[in-house]
């Protein structure tokens, strides 16, 4: 009897644990994308291609999801220059998601 109770202790302790941790991991992750500033990266790093309005190289009504691999992951473009991959430079996939609702609002 003494066991059960010893375990169900630990078990209790162990999943308050997991929950407390679950919730400095989303708030660490949520300052991190409120810090990026999608517009200033927009404008350091891809302006040049897709021009103040988005209005080049850029294919709004694609879906979100398929943008944000876009900028994560590159791609070959029929003419260049070819998108970069910016997920080894440091975009996470937020962030890169932030950059597509601003780009989809400088285009509208």
């Amino acid at each position: 009897m003494r066991k059960i109770l010893v375990i169900t202790v630990i078990t209790i302790a162990l999943i308050l644990l997991g929950i407390v941790s679950v919730g400095a991991s989303t708030k660490k992750h949520k300052k991190v994308v409120a810090d990026f500033d999608a517009a200033a990266t927009y404008k350091s790093k891809c302006v040049s291609c897709h021009g103040a309005k988005a209005d080049k190289k850029f294919d709004a009504t694609k879906a979100d999801d398929d943008l944000v691999q876009v900028i994560l992951k590159g791609k070959k473009a029929e003419k260049p220059p070819n998108m970069p991959e910016y997920e080894s430079k440091g975009i996470t996939a937020d962030q890169a998601k932030a950059l597509v609702t601003l780009m989809k609002s400088l285009k509208a």
